[in-house]
């Protein structure tokens, strides 16, 4: 975990044009993020697998699994389409990143991050549900 953590944070130093005194403080700052972020998650997750046991006891069947990796499919390809800033912004809230550190990473004021946020998941929908009516739910 430690070694994901750490070239995951190092991936993101890539992204990121930083001036020399700000890179250790920058890297430690993501690498704790990312820490707690996988610890949260990771309750997260105990908590329901505790508390629903039987939500994760039945294995899909085939048909269900076709599907869900045809829609994982088509959400990977939507999210390569939109702008750069509007795929990050989605993913860093999926990841579960504050407003204010999505805020940093993007270049934005953090009291715009919302409203960027809603219009990103805007054109997602609007993509995501031409694409349905086009293909049909399945493909």
């Amino acid at each position: 975990m430690a070694e994901d953590i750490a070239q995951e944070a190092f991936v993101r130093l890539l992204r990121q044009p930083l001036p020399e005194e700000e890179v250790r403080p920058w890297v430690f700052t993501v690498a704790m993020n990312l820490v707690r972020d996988r610890a949260r998650k990771s309750e997260r997750r105990q908590r329901l697998l505790t508390s629903a046991p039987n939500l994760v006891t039945r294995t899909p069947l085939p048909d269900e699994d076709m599907e869900r990796t045809e829609r994982i499919a088509s959400v990977r390809q939507i999210l390569e389409r939109l702008p750069e800033r509007d795929r990050q912004l989605l993913l860093m809230r999926e990841e579960g990143f504050k407003y204010d550190e999505i805020a940093k990473v993007v270049g934005v004021a953090p009291a715009s991050v919302g409203t960027l946020i809603a219009r990103a998941l805007k054109k997602f929908v609007a993509e995501f549900e031409a694409r349905e009516v086009k293909d049909g739910p399945h493909g």
